[in-house]
């Protein structure tokens, strides 16, 4: 070599197999709240923009990952190894915080919860001593079609979806229940209208009232947040705080979905 001439960057040798570069892929995710576009695998990986780009739509097709507005993240196939898909540890730990401020701010019940089919499964509940009269419990189910919460995610869904969540035969749970679909997507359009503000008086369990906000990923919603107080309970005013606490959620677990939306929002 001449002095003075350029010594050409030694690039790394690529995986031989096509186990080995998936797996490459698929290392580049180290969590479920991991957002990558295709030139960010490709750099993380050092694999050409070409062959990261066919390999990631074979992951899709597999259900190891899928794709959202701001790129890709780990699928539910991957999720499901060890357990992942119920892996709600890191959720909790995030909204933890947000929860106790919105007891404390309230001195309402607090839920945490997460879609499971046509389901609310509770993850958290907080409160004084009243929490003792709202009928839910930490590892509980309730019905999604007649709660806040379920309805605060549901609203997010497409409406095929939300059909096939909660089937055609919708429980009656008190006098008040909206047990039957055009009347739930009557009320998931007035969700979608209050910006994600679900509120229910008395449908799943009477002289109990619940308003509800969902903590949403680009790819729909992940889990909701509830206050919960007695019929009389003036929700309406405590609203923007539940809208707010889902708001701060989102941003921490997805950080890098907030910063592209508030380049966009400052190109406009």
């Amino acid at each position: 070599m001449s002095v003075g001439q350029a010594e050409a960057p030694v690039r790394p040798a690529l995986p031989p197999s096509m186990v080995e570069r998936m797996t490459l892929i698929l290392d580049a995710f180290p969590g479920r709240t991991t957002r990558l576009t295709l030139e960010e695998v490709a750099q993380a990986t050092h694999l050409p923009r070409s062959t990261a780009h066919r390999i990631l739509d074979q992951l899709l097709k597999l259900g190891w990952l899928q794709h959202c507005g701001f790129g890709y993240s780990l699928g539910p196939r991957a999720l499901q190894l060890g357990g992942g898909a119920g892996d709600t540890s890191e959720l909790r730990a995030v909204a933890s915080t947000h929860l106790h401020q919105l007891m404390v701010r309230t001195g309402l019940t607090v839920h945490l919860a997460v879609l499971d089919d046509g389901h609310v499964h509770y993850l958290d509940k907080l409160g004084s001593r009243s929490a003792a009269a709202v009928p839910s419990r930490v590892g509980g189910y309730a019905p999604a079609h007649c709660t806040a919460l379920g309805r605060a995610m549901l609203a997010w869904l497409a409406p095929e979806e939300v059909d096939q969540r909660v089937g055609e035969g919708l429980r009656t749970m008190t006098g008040r229940t909206v047990a039957d679909l055009p009347g739930l997507h009557r009320e998931l359009h007035r969700v979608r209208a209050r910006h994600g503000l679900a509120i229910e008086r008395g449908e799943c369990y009477d002289d109990i009232a619940c308003v509800a906000a969902a903590i949403r990923a680009p790819e729909g919603p992940v889990a909701a947040i509830s206050l919960v107080g007695d019929a009389q309970t003036p929700l309406e005013r405590v609203g923007p705080l539940v809208l707010e606490a889902v708001r701060q959620i989102s941003a921490e677990l997805y950080p890098e979905v907030a910063e592209r939306r508030g380049r966009a929002l400052r190109s406009v």
